[in-house]
């Protein structure tokens, strides 16, 4: 297949590691980048917002200013500073300096030719823990103590309640378009694994329409949610997670979606 993949990877920090790979670097948040970096400061973005949206600024500003030069018929995916596309399923302890550029992923492979996007495989959420579940979600235990008691019981909606704030998810879902909303609700209520960390590959029509769907539905989340009031790790990215959570419903929902393995790489350590 021939090689027409470009991969953007978003990094809120400066990274040697990071420079010397074939991929495309986006800086976000505070610190001062130079041209090794692509800005999303310049053009039409929300940079003001990036505390909330963190790597959805960069997608964003993406989708505003760059998405409308890429040729067609070109593979663009997105990954972050830990998280990265690999050619192969293999264990993040097999991974180290010498050999991680042997598993990144430089090209489509071959069996993309019958898909329109590729998302990461699964997390799964069907394991809570009992003492987890009464500490970061009592209401959730009151309101269904079957919980507490049976086995494989975790879904989206639990997990998003347990850690990003108690209905803060079905909030979100209530401002949805009419043709979303009980599908996503049923989605979330029901589904025991997700497709983690706004990781995508696909083509420019495809990516239009899932960041035209996305960003102008968490433009109303804001209304509900505001900035003010997000704070600490489960709620200051709350517009992020989010995102996250869509991105398994909508691309399984609108494309031919291939699940495709990456790996976590610190690349400062």
């Amino acid at each position: 297949m021939k090689n027409n993949l470009v991969i953007y990877c978003v990094t809120n920090k400066k990274s040697g590691f990071l420079e010397n790979l074939n991929l495309k670097l986006a800086g976000v948040g505070q610190e001062q980048f130079d041209e090794k970096y692509i800005s999303s400061k310049t053009g039409v973005n929300i940079h003001h917002k990036e505390s909330y949206y963190s790597e959805l600024t960069f997608h964003y500003w993406f989708w505003k200013n760059l998405l409308k030069t890429h040729n067609k018929d070109t593979w663009i995916g997105f990954c972050q500073k830990r998280r990265f596309w690999v050619r192969e399923n293999i264990k993040d302890s097999e991974v180290d300096l010498s050999n991680f550029e042997n598993y990144l992923l430089r090209e489509p492979d071959n069996s993309w030719k019958n898909y329109d996007a590729i998302i990461c495989d699964k997390i799964d959420l069907s394991k809570v823990k009992k003492m987890k579940l009464l500490k970061r979600s009592f209401r959730s235990f009151i309101k269904k103590p079957s919980l507490f008691f049976g086995k494989n019981n975790g879904s989206i909606k639990l997990h998003f309640d347990m850690h990003h704030g108690y209905g803060n998810l079905e909030k979100a879902i209530s401002v949805m378009k009419s043709e979303h909303k009980n599908l996503f609700l049923e989605y979330v209520l029901k589904s025991k694994s997700y497709n983690p960390h706004i990781m995508f590959i696909s083509k420019p029509y495809i990516i239009n329409k899932w960041f035209d769907d996305l960003f102008s539905w968490l433009d109303k989340c804001e209304k509900i949610f505001g900035f003010t009031d997000l704070k600490g790790y489960d709620t200051q990215r709350l517009y992020a997670f989010l995102a996250e959570r869509y991105l398994s419903f909508w691309f399984k929902k609108n494309t031919r979606y291939l699940e495709w393995p990456w790996i976590f790489f610190d690349t400062t350590k």
